[in-house]
């Protein structure tokens, strides 16, 4: 723990969301980002297992689409540039001078 603060899980944090919502609504007059961190915080730790449980559901869900895209990012790096796509293997330079050609053409 670094400079006192624990880390805070996504859990937590949508918690922290609509605990957000719900205090500015509360106390229109209150413009410390901190009281309202300080507050949810507070909240946090008061609950019961029961009452995080929504937000437990919530992170785990999030964590696994968070994985399968992680496995389809790192599969995709790992198998390289496909072969079939004609026009990815071209140069940038070289679709601007396919385009730059055909005008050129067309004006004569």
């Amino acid at each position: 723990m670094k400079g006192g603060r624990s880390k805070t899980d996504s859990r937590e944090a949508d918690s922290k969301g609509e605990f957000r919502k719900q205090f500015n609504k509360e106390n229109p007059e209150n413009k410390a980002v901190s009281a309202v961190g300080k507050a949810a915080g507070a909240k946090w730790k008061s609950m019961c297992d029961a009452d995080k449980a929504p937000y437990a559901a919530k992170a785990e869900k999030q964590k696994a689409e968070y994985e399968k895209s992680m496995r389809a990012y790192n599969k995709k790096q790992t198998e390289g540039p496909t072969g079939g796509d004609e026009e990815s293997e071209k140069s940038i330079s070289e679709v601007h001078d396919d385009d730059g050609s055909d005008e050129e053409e067309d004006e004569d």
